[in-house]
Formats: C-alpha cells, sequence, structure tokens
C-alpha cells in the first residue's frame, strides 16, 4: 500500500490517498475505515469557568454543555467575520479543541489574551495528540467528537504515542476520500472555503447559537438573520468532468464573464465526479452556471439566499 502525502495546500503533510481513492470512499460510506487527521492543530481549555469563558467569547452556547456531547463554535470579528473556528468536545474537565492546520497558533494566542480573571488554562496539544475520524458513532472511554458537521462518523482525540495502535487492523483512507465525502455533504471549511469577508450567515450559520446571548459579532449575524439575504452563499459546484483538472482554492467563479464568486475546497467523488465549493454573490440566479477558467460549472444550493440558513442540514 503506497501513501501519497500532499505536499501543498491547506492539507499540507497528511496522506491525499493510499492508492486507491474511489475504493477508500465507498470504505468510508460502508461504515468501516479511518481517516488520520493528525495534521490538524489541537488545543485545550481546563479551569472551573472554561464554558462559561468560552460561551462569552464565542457565537456558541456552551455554558450548560454536558460531557461528550459534541459541537463547533465560531469567534467573529466585531464586524461579524469568522476569525477561527473551534471543533470541540467537553470531558467533564477539560474542553478539547481542534482546528484547521496552521491556525492553532493564533486561536491560542487570541484565547490566552482573552483570560483576564477568567480560571481557565489554554495549552497547545498538537505535539500530543492527534485527531482520527471514523465512521458511525464514538467508542465509550475515549474523547471522541460527534456533531452535525462529522459527517455522520466521529473523531477521536489519540495520543500519538499510541496512535499507531489505535489504527491497527483498520483499513485506512486518505484526504481525498475524505473530502469528496465532505464537500457532497455540503460542510465548509474555515479557511479553505471562506475569506476574510466570510460572515456564518453565508456559511447556513454552522457552528451559531441564535438564541444565547451577547458575544462579539452578535449584532452582524443578527440583524442578517433577521432581515434575510447575505451578501453571498454557500453552494455546491458539479464540475465538467471532462478538463482533467480541479480548480485551486481561491479560483475566481465567473458568469457571463464577470466575477460573482470564487471556489473553496474541491475533489473527485466516486459517484458524483469532480465536485467544490463556492460563494457567490447573493444576486445570482440559483440556476445560474459558472466558469472557472476552462471548467464549466453547476451549482446545487446549499444556502438559501433569501434567509441565510443550509437547505441540506444545520450544521
Amino acid at each position: 500500500m503506497s501513501a501519497v502525502v500532499l505536499t501543498e495546500g491547506p492539507d499540507t503533510g497528511a496522506v491525499w490517498h493510499y492508492g486507491n481513492p474511489v475504493a477508500e470512499q465507498r470504505l468510508l460510506e460502508s461504515g468501516a475505515g479511518a481517516v488520520n487527521l493528525g495534521h490538524r492543530d489541537v488545543l485545550s481549555v481546563s479551569g472551573p469557568d472554561r464554558l462559561t469563558w468560552l460561551n462569552q467569547i464565542t457565537t456558541q452556547k456552551l455554558d450548560d454543555l454536558a460531557p461528550g456531547v459534541g459541537t463547533t463554535a465560531l469567534i467573529l470579528s466585531p464586524q461579524g467575520h469568522i476569525n477561527h473556528v473551534l471543533y470541540g468536545v467537553d470531558d467533564g474537565e477539560v474542553f478539547w479543541v481542534h482546528t484547521e492546520p496552521g491556525a492553532g497558533e493564533a486561536l491560542l494566542q487570541f484565547l490566552q489574551r482573552m483570560i483576564f480573571r477568567a480560571r481557565v488554562e489554554v495549552l497547545a496539544r498538537t505535539a500530543e495528540l492527534a485527531v482520527v475520524w471514523r465512521p458511525g458513532p464514538g467508542p465509550q472511554g475515549r474523547v471522541t467528537r460527534s456533531a452535525a458537521d462529522t459527517l455522520g462518523g466521529h473523531e477521536s482525540f489519540v495520543p500519538r504515542e499510541h496512535l499507531d495502535s489505535f489504527l491497527a487492523g483498520i483499513e485506512p483512507a486518505g484526504m481525498w476520500a475524505y473530502e469528496a465525502l465532505r464537500i457532497a455533504a455540503g460542510v465548509p471549511r474555515i479557511g479553505p472555503d471562506t475569506d476574510h469577508r466570510t460572515i456564518p450567515n453565508e456559511l447556513g450559520l454552522p457552528g451559531v447559537h441564535l438564541a444565547k446571548g451577547c458575544y462579539p459579532g452578535q449584532e452582524t449575524v443578527g440583524r442578517v438573520h433577521t432581515l434575510g439575504r447575505p451578501p453571498r452563499r454557500l453552494v455546491l459546484l458539479h464540475l465538467d468532468g471532462s478538463v482533467d483538472a480541479l480548480p485551486p482554492v481561491g479560483a475566481a467563479l465567473t458568469r457571463d464573464g464577470r466575477e460573482v464568486g470564487f471556489v473553496g475546497s474541491s475533489a473527485r467523488h466516486h459517484e458524483l465526479g469532480p465536485i467544490a465549493l463556492g460563494l457567490v454573490k447573493r444576486g445570482v440566479p440559483t440556476d445560474a452556471e459558472f466558469a472557472i477558467g476552462e471548467i464549466a460549472a453547476a451549482q446545487e444550493v446549499l444556502v438559501d439566499p433569501e434567509v441565510g440558513l443550509h437547505v441540506k442540514a444545520r450544521l
């Protein structure tokens, strides 16, 4: 089994595939296999005030989060733009977090600056812990995270010294298979599928609790949710398979020669063919077709352009 490792892009250092990405996608869909997400950054938040403190600075209601319940939370700028994402689970004593590769240090520094008098401690844990995704429910007795954005599976926080034994006997799959399933499910990644102007409403409000108290950026989120019509909307793009290439992250989406958005993640799905996620302007018709250079693309609506909610699932 020959592993092909990514040497560029947001998942640099991760295994792209093990020789047969189509078979790997089918393996994951069958409920078997595992994907090593050990390139993602991991943090821990401990201390008796951790949940009430996180509740004050993120978009998610966390003050009453029960142990073992997976969650997603965003940290916004005062203008409502997405700055950080936390994919977390609390074990009763520690809130465990993973975030995008390379984003952990900036998130760590932000959280540490926000502590003030709160009884919390935030630590970088990437060197100690790896994240592994597997289909189906998580096992008992291990720190695992299951949520609406875990693709019907669970994420385990595994000590790196135990990673080989944890994965022993499990057939592996690479990021190609995992990303194809994620994109097909319409689940965006903060970074590859967003830019510095993205607000949660454009993605369908992932990680946002609409009935909690104040947090930075809430005014923008609440106003757009109340009035509707977010500036842009997330779409699933079905790409012309006759072109033997996938568009790079950030490539321009055009309609009749005019730029109307950009492309995020892309992958080849074993049934749907080449697919991608994109952000397009609000006024673009929901049946419009696009061009990405020489690649033609049709859209599938993921976020309602009027109300800004995800039409596939509440993420």
